[in-house]
């Protein structure tokens, strides 16, 4: 994992010396707005316009910030609008890359190997991570974002006009609660799980550890009250902590140290992951071999060998049962 300065590509680990071993994650820099009319969003410039086959979605399949925003865009029928392609499993010394596995994760836009190379093709003297998911405009030939949460809501909307299907993540009652369960959610989950793997002192991890599974406990307890954990129905908070829940057994609880227990060991949190997955659409968007070979083996400093163990044996299409549990009064 590197990252660009001035438009030049720099391998370097995340530098842990000054925050007291924790892992601290970098803003997104390129964060514009695709709508309806083209009209500017909450940030950036203006000029994103809603239209068929003018923008692109590179991803990862291994990465829990790019799998969500192509969990949505196959909810809400996107796949004949906006084009998806995934890079290599492996991230190495040039970061995420292009082809090395075959055709499967060619650059189908540009013929790159290099995902810092279309950072650089929409900003010459980009300085900052190199990160998917990177939601690209052909038409304008640059970043609309690469902030994934940000790409969830304007799959949510803006495209509605054209067809999408009629479906709201993030309906207006709601968001006040959404908001603050995606905060939690997103810091102490999400992150946490790299908190606790990317940490490079006991007290860091240890830190980590505490609030990751503090958060799952709370998690928990909410879906023994709710379906769902924003009552009745699926909403953007969902998606936003399955990403992270389809790989905790797979991947955080060995090679993150996050084994106090694993999402099997939770009843509600169990349950609730099988459900998510038998969703319509979702089970071919987990790629369990890109999943497990990316972080055993792109991760040297924490898997020196980069052995990729065999199991665990995970049944995500067990029946889940959470159809009886009835919505809180």
């Amino acid at each position: 994992m590197g990252l660009l300065i001035d438009g030049a590509w720099h391998d370097r680990w995340y530098d842990t010396k000054n925050s007291g071993g924790r892992f601290i994650r970098s803003e997104s820099r390129f964060r514009n707005w695709i709508t309806a009319d083209g009209s500017a969003g909450p940030s950036g410039e203006g000029g994103f316009e809603a239209e068929a086959g003018r923008y692109h979605l590179y991803v990862s399949y291994a990465c829990p910030w790019a799998h969500r925003t192509l969990i949505v865009r196959t909810l809400k029928g996107l796949g004949d609008m906006i084009g998806a392609s995934p890079v290599d499993a492996l991230m190495g010394s040039e970061g995420w890359t292009f082809g090395a596995e075959g055709a499967a994760t060619a650059d189908p836009l540009h013929g790159f190997t290099r995902a810092h190379q279309v950072y650089t093709r929409a900003r010459s003297d980009y300085t900052g991570r190199v990160t998917v998911p990177i939601l690209w405009d052909r038409a304008r030939n640059t970043i609309v974002s690469n902030e994934s949460s940000e790409i969830l809501r304007m799959l949510n909307t803006a495209f509605d006009g054209l067809g999408a299907r009629p479906l709201d993540l993030y309906p207006d009652r709601l968001r006040a609660e959404i908001d603050a369960v995606n905060a939690e959610v997103y810091d102490a989950i999400n992150n946490g799980v790299y908190k606790c793997g990317f940490a490079t002192t006991q007290a860091a991890y240890e830190e980590a550890f505490d609030t990751l599974f503090g958060a799952l406990d709370r998690m928990e307890a909410r879906l023994s009250r709710h379906r769902y954990l924003v009552g009745d129905t699926i909403t953007e908070a969902d998606w936003r902590l399955f990403t992270t829940l389809v790989r905790f057994d797979l991947v955080y609880v060995g090679h993150f140290k996050t084994n106090r227990q694993r999402i099997v060991d939770y009843p509600n949190l169990w349950a609730y992951t099988r459900e998510l997955y038998q969703v319509p659409g979702v089970a071919e968007t987990v790629h369990v071999d890109h999943i497990k070979r990316h972080y055993y083996q792109s991760h040297e400093t924490i898997n020196p060998t980069r052995i990729v163990p065999k199991g665990p044996s995970i049944d995500f299409t067990a029946p889940h049962g959470r159809a009886a549990l009835q919505p809180a009064a």
